[in-house]
């Protein structure tokens, strides 16, 4: 281009111009602009010389493992909460001013002792006007029964009349009464002297007092008023623990348990659980399912179910919560790989793996549960499949990679 316009220039200059000084002018400018866009484009290509291809980057390095092939059974995990066994609001059933308190809050109490003492003097003046009534009664009786004794043998001789006779039984059973009465009346009041004691009806940890000594309290029996709540007394040998399954998982807990039984001949339901505490990674503790409910919850699709734990150590608390697992099926191989290699897909899981000419070749799985820190494949990989467990955002399905064995690693759970 550049020699066209110098040549152009030339042809110009020997006079082919027009003799007008305008287009004289212009011709001029235009070939000056023509050298210097020749300049401008041809010289760099002159200096730079031919261009070098660029250089292929290399495929990204991805470590891949083989799953691991393990026996795992079929379980549900799920949260709970703890709640007492035995559970009592102490409160009083005659009232009376509170003498005294026989524990310290948070104390572990046992059954029979003394937890609160209300006045028992007016309880002891009651009961013994009541035997005294008795004691009368009971000579009225004496009385009576002499009386009658001589007017029946009166009868009996013709000296005694039949209308004195019937007197006298009537004055006998009206002399009975009374006695039966007053018994009752000292029953009456040897139970409110009884119940001026308050003691422990099971063996547990009771909580703070809620009244102090001198408070007048309000009894039951008297129903004038709402009783007064002393304090609350829990058990602490075994505790619940209850949780709720939503309706897949207690429809996936009957399939396997009733496999189970036809399997060992209608044997009965494996009912043991493990729990783990809000504090613990282990699932050291161990329970009997004991009680699951006969219908599920309309509002919240869940069903309940209830487990027994022994708490031997005092460590667990009504109210606390803890997870819990529940066996449904017993062990069987399974396919595990780490939980980072599982990827969501819309509703679905895909596992990255690497095919025989290194590209990334996406499996859509059916995953399980967690075990030792690892997701159970219950679907979609084969035993001999690359997986992808290290470097995944790196690949992407179809891309070609490097890929390094790397075995997978377990952890505590």
């Amino acid at each position: 281009m550049s020699d066209v316009l110098i040549q152009r220039g030339a042809e110009l200059s020997t006079g082919q111009l027009s003799s007008k000084p305008g287009v004289k002018t212009w011709a001029v400018s235009l070939i000056a602009l023509g050298l210097a866009a020749g300049g401008v484009v041809a010289g760099p290509q002159l200096l730079a010389g031919p261009a070098a291809p660029a250089a292929a980057a290399p495929p990204p390095s991805v470590a891949v493992s083989a799953p691991l092939q393990r026996d795992v059974d079929g379980r549900l995990e799920l949260l709970g909460q703890f709640s007492a066994v035995q559970k009592v609001e102490l409160r009083a059933q005659v009232g009376g001013t509170l003498t005294q308190i026989g524990f310290k809050d948070g104390d572990i109490v046992h059954k029979g002792d003394l937890l609160f003492q209300i006045d028992p003097t007016p309880y002891e003046i009651k009961l013994s006007e009541a035997t005294a009534a008795l004691a009368t009664a009971k000579s009225r009786l004496d009385l009576a029964n002499r009386e009658f004794a001589r007017a029946d043998a009166l009868q009996k001789t013709g000296a005694g009349t039949v209308q004195n006779a019937d007197q006298r039984v009537a004055e006998q059973r009206a002399a009975q009464a009374a006695v039966d009465a007053a018994q009752a009346a000292i029953r009456d009041a040897q139970f409110d002297l009884d119940h001026s004691r308050i003691t422990a009806p099971f063996t547990g940890r009771i909580g703070t007092h809620q009244v102090s000594v001198g408070n007048l309290v309000a009894g039951s029996r008297a129903a004038t008023s709402p009783t007064t709540l002393l304090a609350t007394l829990v058990s602490t040998d075994t505790i619940y623990l209850n949780f709720d399954m939503s309706e897949a998982d207690y429809m996936a807990f009957l399939r396997e348990r009733q496999a189970e039984q036809k399997t060992k001949g209608g044997g009965p339901l494996a009912d043991k659980v493990k729990i783990a505490l809000a504090d613990e990674k282990s699932f050291d503790h161990r329970g009997t399912l004991d009680f699951i409910d006969n219908a599920l919850d309309r509002s919240s699709g869940t069903i309940h179910a209830r487990a027994t734990v022994p708490d031997a150590d005092g460590l667990l608390t009504p109210g606390g919560f803890a997870r819990v697992r529940v066996s449904i099926a017993p062990p069987a191989p399974a396919l595990l790989v780490p939980d980072a290699s599982v990827l969501p897909d819309q509703s679905d899981h895909i596992v990255l793996t690497v095919g025989p000419n290194n590209v990334v070749t996406p499996k859509q799985v059916q995953v399980g549960g967690l075990r030792d820190g690892l997701r159970v494949i219950r679907a979609g990989l084969n035993p001999d499949d690359r997986v992808i467990v290290g470097g995944i955002p790196l690949a992407h399905p179809g891309a070609t990679v490097a890929p390094e064995a790397k075995p997978i690693q377990t952890a505590s759970n």
